[in-house]
């Protein structure tokens, strides 16, 4: 299985809460919801759409698998979220318990054998495991090795700080712009995949 990422990001390569202004204030971040004004549902709407049609599986992060459970559920009856509610999922965490897992064919990682056993889904045959948002999680994927595309749509706004998904470890990664498009709206969506090291 490949690990694709897809991610709402801002010039300043800020991820943090672009669906709400209660979805993530740590640290207190104000600007929740700041994606709004730049989605259209052709290109970025659709490549959300492609990500999903091309996904066997989701991973998240905790708190990003706790706002969709809370948010798809009760949306049945739209293609996307009946994708969404009914594809197998996956959540790393190390607090949720297995009774917490309200949410339709979730499983949990626990998170300190979180890197082992998504290199294990990552061996498996099959398409794409797709992680949307989940900063963390993400940031502990590139710094594993363990992402094989990435799929940003940089929005054209500075956000003045927040959550990243870029590990600051002083590591060079090198990446290849595979495809490009733009909205209407200035948004470019950029797919990026890890250059091979020699």
């Amino acid at each position: 299985m490949r690990i694709v990422i897809s991610e709402f990001i801002s010039l300043d390569g800020v991820v943090q809460a672009p669906g709400g202004p209660e979805e993530d204030t740590d640290g207190g971040f104000a600007h929740g919801g700041w994606s709004h004004p730049f989605f259209d549902p052709e290109v970025v709407g659709g490549a959300f759409t492609e990500a999903l049609a091309k996904a066997e599986a989701l991973l998240f992060g905790r708190r990003t698998w706790q706002t969709m459970a809370a948010a798809w559920p009760e949306r049945a009856g739209d293609p996307f979220a009946d994708r969404m509610n009914s594809i197998p999922k996956f959540v790393v965490s190390s607090t949720l318990d297995d009774a917490d897992l309200t949410w339709h064919n979730t499983t949990r990682v626990p998170g300190a054998e979180a890197a082992a056993r998504i290199r294990e889904l990552r061996d498996r045959d099959g398409g794409d495991l797709a992680v949307m948002g989940s900063p963390t999680l993400v940031r502990s994927l590139l710094t594993e090795g363990l992402v094989d595309e990435l799929r940003l749509m940089i929005m054209p706004v500075l956000l003045g700080g927040g959550k990243s998904v870029f590990p600051d470890d002083g590591a060079l990664r090198t990446l290849e712009l595979v495809s490009a498009v733009s909205s209407g709206a200035g948004v470019n969506v950029c797919t990026y995949r890890p250059v091979a090291r020699k």
